[in-house]
């Protein structure tokens, strides 16, 4: 993936990201992704990044955003698919990797960040590292961000995510970048969020209402487990869906769907810009209005949170929501009525199964956590809490969980954990034997204490459960809902709180491809059947083009550049890793990514540890790794 590293530049314009939109196309000459400062100052020079100048046509609410944000293009050019853009996001929120690129930064002789209110740092990592070594790194990122004026958050104050979201740097209809894979969480805003690469856009449309007892956490586990085929990988996702049905997701459960679009393959999850996330808007505005502290904020929070700012925002609806006709490269439909609790494992968030079916086998778990930006929010936190609570009035007095069982709760960020302290949510947990931990990502990302023991299983409230990532590649990791993890470490088994009431005439999640309109039942307008026969007509040209035998002579392509002494051939003993998606944790764990003195040898001696620890005994100088289908799931 191809994602800004801070955001950081020397005086002048902002850093660029390239970012091609794509679908299937066929091209008949060379375009380039650079920038060049004539195309800054002068729009119609900027023909070189893409075709002549197009028609107004629909576009997708993804299409829109980065049109937003795009630089050089030529007049009246509006972004497609299949173009190569240029952009400079509105944000570039960068954690503990901070320090390698502000040493690179400096090591160019920039000294000045050219936009200071475009980068955010914060540190979240490794909050629970209390060595010299990582203190003092620390202790670099903070003077560097002070001295350069930047946005920064300290170790404790929050996961960068989280913080992103309730500090409204991610605000709806803008772009947002990360040095992390999950900022496909901003998508809950309306913000597309994302690591910026080559991508196709894919529709999916909700359509009932979740029954009670099931969350947006059951939602993605679910979407992840059953289509689990690769049918987003790539993709850039709109979700839509009836007013109804998308006022029965409220924003946090939009936060935790779009979040683990990530695991599901997808590049960006986004939800649309509607009257659910204006009431949240509408909340954050009068909130920051009246606590103007920046004792846990910053101090322009109240400025990004204003009610002007949202009159603006929704004055003009077309240019916030997908047009009419906009195209997208897959559709899928999910009826959420049909919709159960689910788990996601043990060790892949491509097996999800329903709660019922594995409390029915009395798996005994060793761990539980409530941690992660996920699924740490108040909300979140009091759904958990409830179980305990619920279980104190059932037994007139206090619970523990059960014997064996370690709970360890972090708030996604400190001001959550705060209102969970108010309503009470924290002391019950605590009461009840739960570990708190500082916030931060912790045991998500295999850093600190309560990781997992070989033999052990847990079940995490987190977004992944990759082999190894949250302890012992000899262990086995599940993932659920708050209310279900904390149900499970009451009862020392997985299993459920009993809050789901199945809707009646439901069996099976009615999920799949398609808009899930049944063809004997669509109704479409004579625009729309015009559309779909120029589609078919296009669909017959590319099949009749594809078996045509072209003369070389005659064949179009894009030039391709080889670098000086780049070798014709590349020759090597095939070393067959007999797996698909295997994912970053897989090829280089987690918990060893943020450990900047650790030296080459030691790099090579733990690659490829948590799929096979006699990698480094078998490897050899210039053998060919080839694997399966999806190499490189997850923070790629």
């Amino acid at each position: 993936m191809l994602l800004s590293r801070s955001g950081l530049s020397a005086p002048g314009p902002p850093r660029f990201l390239s970012l091609p939109l794509s679908r299937a196309y066929h091209t008949t000459r060379s375009q380039r992704a650079d920038v060049f400062p004539s195309q800054l100052n002068d729009p119609s020079t900027a023909a070189v990044l893409s075709s002549l100048k197009t028609p107004r046509a629909p576009q997708t609410l993804t299409e829109k955003i980065v049109q937003r944000y795009s630089l050089g293009l030529s007049e009246g050019q509006y972004v497609k698919a299949g173009d190569y853009v240029t952009l400079s996001p509105a944000i570039c929120m960068t954690h503990d990797n901070s320090w390698p690129t502000a040493l690179k930064f400096m090591s160019i002789g920039a000294s000045q960040i050219y936009n200071k209110q475009q980068v955010v740092m914060t540190l979240d990592h490794d909050v629970q590292n209390k060595s010299e070594s990582n203190l003092k790194k620390y202790r670099q990122i903070e003077e560097f961000a002070k001295k350069q004026g930047v946005a920064f958050y300290p170790a404790g104050r929050g996961i960068g995510h989280q913080i992103m979201v309730e500090e409204g740097f991610a605000y709806p209809g803008t772009l947002a970048v990360a040095s992390d894979s999950h900022s496909n969480m901003y998508g809950g805003v309306g913000c597309l969020g994302t690591p910026v690469v080559r991508t196709d856009a894919a529709s999916v449309t909700f359509t009932g209402v979740l029954p009670q007892g099931v969350t947006g956490k059951d939602v993605i586990v679910a979407l992840c487990g059953i289509l689990s085929n690769d049918e987003v990988l790539n993709h850039a996702i709109e979700f839509t869906g009836s007013e109804d049905t998308m006022r029965s997701l409220p924003v946090d459960a939009r936060l935790t769907i779009a979040n683990m679009t990530t695991e599901w393959g997808a590049l960006s999850g986004l939800f649309p810009i509607d009257d659910v996330l204006e009431r949240w808007l509408r909340y954050k505005a009068t909130e920051s209005a009246l606590h103007k502290s920046t004792e846990l904020s910053d101090a322009l929070t109240f400025k990004r949170f204003t009610h002007q700012r949202i009159d603006d925002l929704f004055a003009d609806p077309s240019s916030i929501s997908a047009d009419k006709g906009a195209k997208y490269a897959k559709y899928i439909h999910m009826n959420l009525s049909t919709l159960s609790p689910h788990i996601s494992g043990p060790n892949s968030v491509k097996i999800s199964t329903p709660v019922e079916e594995l409390a029915a086998q009395n798996i005994k778990i060793d761990k539980a956590y409530l941690v992660s930006c996920t699924n740490s929010r108040a909300s979140d936190l009091a759904a958990a809490a409830k179980v305990f609570k619920d279980a104190v009035k059932e037994t007139g007095g206090p619970v523990r969980i059960a014997d064996g069982v370690e709970l360890y709760i972090a708030a996604a960020s400190m001001p959550e954990q705060l209102a969970a302290e108010e309503a009470g949510d924290w002391q019950a947990m605590v009461d009840a034997g739960a570990k708190a931990l500082p916030s931060g990502c912790g045991p998500c990302i295999g850093l600190g204490t309560g990781l997992l023991e070989p033999g052990e299983v847990g079940i995490s409230a987190s977004n992944r459960n990759f082999k190894g990532r949250m302890g012992s590649v000899e262990a086995k990791a599940y993932l659920a809902s708050p209310e279900v993890v904390a149900s499970s470490a009451l009862s020392g088994m997985i299993s459920g709180p009993g809050w789901y009431q199945q809707p009646e005439g439901t069996s099976d999640v009615v999920v799949g491809e398609g808009d899930g309109v049944k063809e004997d039942e669509r109704m479409i307008t004579t625009e729309e059947a015009i559309e779909e026969m120029i589609d078919q007509l296009d669909h017959v040209i590319k099949t009749v083009e594809s078996k045509i035998d072209i003369a070389p002579e005659t064949k179009t392509s894009q030039k391709i550049e080889v670098l000086p002494d780049f070798p014709s051939k590349v020759e090597g003993e095939i070393l067959f890793c007999d797996a698909d998606n295997i994912n970053t944790d897989g090829i280089y764990p987690g918990k060893y990514t943020y450990k900047d003195d650790i030296s080459k040898e030691t790099m090579s001696e733990v690659c490829f540890e948590n799929y096979d620890p006699a990698f480094r005994n078998i490897a050899r100088e210039n053998d060919i790794l080839v694997s399966g289908f999806n190499f490189g799931t997850g923070s790629s």
